[in-house]
């Protein structure tokens, strides 16, 4: 819906030549920038954000922008908005359709911006006002650049949005609040407003990084179906290597506020020619590929950008490193003529063909001396017995009374067994972290039994035997920042656990300084505070932290999730390296698939409360049974271009149902593709019994009556004549 001026407007700047610092923009590019630079001042100096930043977007098409946290990728994106401080300082040239866009007041912005250029934020909670509608807030987008358009027309255009990023029901849903949406819900209204107007440039800022694995394919496909409705250029800006293979048409690598490489997508992922760019594809775990490899840690941080590099920024943390590449920045040059190929190395010409592994230092894959012997023969480090967690919902200010219960986790049983990591996966709300919580509670009144060590809650569950409870089993949380007290050291935070079993000073003191060489880090940086450590150093402080007192059992939860991929290499390395040579067992909960594919040794998939599936992790990611287990392997992007074009997805429809209103029977019933084609009488089984684990071949348990979605020649006769 655009107005008639601003249509004239774009057709007269469509036809235009854009010329800036020498360079054509090629011939219909809707968006070019071109040498985007953005300063900040602050207590320390003044901080070279975005240094040189050149790229342009053809209608219809994808750029993919990558590259680690405070490598400028938002900042870029909001440079191009106009969303920047009034501190910022921005030189260079910003494009739309001809008109230039930098310099212009934030007024004569708002003509562009949710117009002709919309953007889809990172967090759709706070992207939208909490106190309206979501009807109200399309409608706004609505009016402001359609001022003639009638009431009725703007009620029926937005659901109409609606309905095509497929919230359900989408008339009804115009009168809820944000609150009253799930998170993929709320980022799908995020991208209704955005393509209100039917946008010629559309920026997604890490649009899917808080959503669960199937709710990202939703939200996807969602976007892609918006590009085709709209035609607009799209700027795809994220961490994930897999989601722009999948998505983008070229890719923009970016490493210390600049561009270090450029090229296709196929370009980039298949040939890549800059030491940077290798080690990301490198350090990014494959949920298609069982073969055991450690990933590619890339050492160290990015450089400190209020003093700008004088030689390649990458340059301290490569290691094909010269004193050739200290010789000033190298520019972005052609890899072969013509191919539209860049990249920023003086080194490219050596790096046609070569494996990332051969160039990084990438250890061997560690090997347990559990490995040896089969599962059965290990000693039980932890084991669960139909432990169940309800919760009563209660309804009423004075007088309270019970309308519901919440069955959080019903009725888990599992075992881990030394030197094992045991994963468990599922969406946000199938009761994963409730899980962690009852085998950390370890209290005698709890339903169901949690044994670990050989202890039961059951028999003891006084002070002295949750003393030696926590001995054997301790925790590594998602957020290290939030989990080190601010105000103790490093030293402090690590001898604390040891301090409450009362070792001897020497013996901490030495056994801290073990801790310090086990995780990586300097033994000399103990007096340091964790806000003086990066995000990866400060999880291997809360890991070396859970290794205090030798536990057997490490609980890991989602603990790679809140890192940047070159850091979340590392960091799984550690956990490879910690597991074989201590002989550590692992519960981690993780929602990332290709991280459990990679570390873990068996694997349960939650659903609402329940294991659906649960086996060894290569049985079940290579021959899922439960159609719950397909749906969520296949929303997992894979960083191959070639198998994401090709690659088949299953979309779930709608979201989590709430444990209130759990289904009766089968309780993934109401979103299965599987139930969905099977015939009425089959619904019927699914809808009343609710499904047992069974056993598989292998070591594989799944609760389905129709796994693999398989019909027997009855049942495809009864499905016809239906």
């Amino acid at each position: 819906m655009t107005s008639n001026t601003t249509a004239n407007t774009i057709t007269q700047g469509t036809a235009e030549r854009l010329r800036v610092a020498g360079l054509h923009a090629p011939t219909g590019a809707v968006l070019s920038v071109r040498d985007l630079n953005v300063r900040f001042n602050t207590e320390n100096g003044v901080v070279h954000a975005v240094r040189g930043i050149d790229f342009d977007v053809l209608p219809g098409k994808t750029l993919g922008i990558v590259g680690e946290s405070g490598s400028g990728k938002s900042v870029t994106s909001m440079a191009i908005m106009g969303l920047l401080p009034p501190t910022a300082e921005i030189s260079g040239s910003v494009r739309l359709n001809g008109k230039e866009l930098l310099g212009l007041s934030d007024k004569a912005m708002c003509q562009y911006r949710g117009n002709d250029l919309a953007m889809v934020f990172q967090d759709p909670l706070s992207s939208l006002t909490p106190v309206y509608t979501v009807g109200t807030q399309i409608i706004e987008a609505l009016t402001v650049h359609n001022p003639t358009m009638s009431k009725r027309a703007k009620g029926a255009r937005a659901v109409e949005l609606l309905g095509l990023v497929g919230i359900p029901s989408p008339k009804d849903r115009l009168k809820a609040f944000p609150h009253e949406f799930s998170g993929g819900m709320r980022q799908r209204v995020m991208i209704a407003i955005a393509i209100a107007n039917n946008p010629r440039v559309l920026i997604a800022d890490e649009p899917t990084t808080a959503l669960d694995v199937t709710i990202q394919a939703q939200v996807l496909e969602v976007l892609h179906a918006a590009q085709e409705e709209t035609g607009a250029a799209v700027v795809m800006i994220t961490h994930d290597l897999g989601v722009v293979a999948g998505m983008a048409d070229d890719i923009m690598v970016m490493y210390a506020g600049r561009p270090v490489e450029t090229g296709s997508v196929d370009d980039i992922y298949y040939s890549p020619r800059m030491p940077y760019t290798m080690g990301l594809l490198g350090a990014v775990p494959r949920v298609d590929v069982a073969e055991k490899t450690s990933l590619v840690p890339i050492e160290g941080i990015p450089p400190n950008l209020v003093h700008p590099p004088t030689g390649c920024s990458f340059a301290p943390r490569c290691p094909l490193a010269s004193e050739a590449c200290l010789d000033g920045e190298p520019d972005l040059r052609e890899v072969a003529q013509g191919a539209g190929h860049s990249a920023a190395c003086i080194k490219t010409g050596v790096l046609a063909d070569v494996d990332g592994h051969a160039i990084f230092a990438v250890p061997a894959v560690p090997v347990s001396r559990f490995d040896r012997l089969p599962r059965q023969e290990r000693k039980t480090v932890l084991e669960l017995r139909d432990v169940r967690k309800h919760f009563p919902l209660m309804k009423g200010a004075l007088l309270k009374r019970r309308i519901g219960t919440v069955k959080a986790v019903d009725g888990l049983s599992f075992d881990i067994r030394e030197g094992e990591c045991f994963s468990i996966v599922g969406e946000s709300g199938c009761g994963k972290t409730t899980t962690l919580l009852e085998i950390m509670e370890f209290h005698k009144d709890q339903d169901g039994e949690v044994v670990i060590g050989g202890l039961s809650n059951k028999q003891s569950a006084d002070a002295r035997a949750k003393a030696g409870m926590r001995r054997e089993l301790q925790m590594v949380f998602q957020d290290p920042t939030g989990a080190l007290d601010p105000r103790f050291t490093v030293y402090e935070v690590l001898a604390e656990p040891m301090e409450n079993l009362g070792m001897p000073r020497a013996a901490i003191r030495k056994r801290i300084m073990e801790l310090m060489e086990l995780v990586g880090l300097q033994a000399d940086h103990v007096n340091r505070f964790p806000n003086q450590f990066s995000g990866g150093q400060r999880q291997r402080i809360g890991i070396a932290r859970a290794l205090a007192v030798n536990p057997r059992l490490v609980v890991l939860d989602e603990p790679v999730s809140a890192l940047d991929v070159s850091v979340q290499a590392g960091v799984i390395n550690l956990l490879d390296k910690l597991r074989a040579e201590l002989g550590l067992s692992y519960l981690m909960v993780a929602h990332d698939l290709s991280v459990v594919r990679h570390i873990s040794n068996r694997v349960a998939v939650m659903y609402l409360g329940k294991i659906v599936e649960i086996g060894d992790v290569d049985a079940v990611f290579d021959n899922p049974r439960h159609p719950y287990t397909r749906a969520l392997l296949s929303a997992i992007p894979v960083p191959d271009p070639e198998l994401e074009r090709t690659r088949e997805r299953i979309i779930l429809q709608g979201d989590l149902p709430s444990p209130l209103e759990a289904p009766a029977g089968c309780n993934f019933a109401t979103r299965c593709p599987v139930f969905a084609a099977l015939p009425p009488a089959r619904q019927e089984k699914c809808l009343t019994l609710e499904p047992a684990l069974e056993p598989a071949a292998t070591d594989q348990q799944f609760a389905c009556f129709y796994p693999d979605g398989e019909l027997d020649a009855d049942m495809v006769v009864v499905h016809e004549n239906h």
